[in-house]
């Protein structure tokens, strides 16, 4: 069984959706961030950056997000959540997937935490502008790709972990001043996705109430 170490909404969301669209047995085990659990010393052990998330598989401890639903696929290919491996198609989600979590996540990261990048709040409101501009022209790059092939998910026309982890971060820009769901096609992509009930039990668990993105 696997072992999910979490907290509401973090990026231990991706992989949550994952394990629950595989069906696969899994426990959850809440990391409180306002109780600084993710700095203690027994997470330190799991996860020495001292992020969220973990996955626990029996001897194996892994972390960093796109590692772990990477794991998850393979762990799983019978589920279909990841193209064939050697095809064109397994090559562009690993481009989308690296580009999800290399480019847009470390810019969220940027716009919510930007006084680690300065020394006073002047500077830290600057920071923040300006990451939500790149976040923006992120976005309008995914609004276009939508736009481009006309399916419903990602990759196209196939549902895959790629998509979990876009839920997740378009997620994230709720608060912003054009957030995901203001782009026709991501908020049609919003919708879809929400509307699984893998991605419906993964916010149930989480306890994510409204407004969901």
């Amino acid at each position: 069984m696997y072992e999910l170490h979490y907290y509401p909404g973090n990026a231990n969301l991706a992989p949550h959706i994952v394990l629950e669209e595989l069906g696969a047995a899994h426990t959850l085990r809440l990391v409180d961030r306002t109780q600084n659990a993710h700095k203690s010393a027994d997470y330190l052990k799991l996860n020495p950056t001292g992020r969220i998330p973990v996955l626990v598989d029996d001897a194996l401890v892994l972390f960093e997000t796109a590692a772990i639903c990477l794991h998850l696929v393979d762990r799983h290919p019978e589920a279909g959540l990841a193209p064939a491996v050697g095809s064109r198609e397994r090559a562009h989600f690993y481009k989308w997937l690296v580009y999800l979590t290399n480019t847009l996540q470390a810019e969220t990261l940027t716009y919510f935490y930007p006084e680690r990048l300065c020394d006073d709040a002047a500077q830290a409101d600057v920071i923040r502008h300006h990451a939500e501009v790149r976040i923006n022209e992120m976005l309008d790059l995914l609004e276009a790709e939508f736009a481009r092939h006309g399916g419903s998910w990602l990759l196209g026309e196939h549902y895959s972990a790629a998509d979990a982890y876009l839920l997740m971060l378009c997620r994230w820009t709720r608060g912003m001043h054009r957030p995901a769901r203001s782009r026709p096609h991501l908020a049609a992509f919003l919708a879809r996705g929400m509307a699984r009930p893998a991605v419906q039990r993964a916010f149930a668990a989480e306890g994510i109430g409204e407004p969901y993105y």
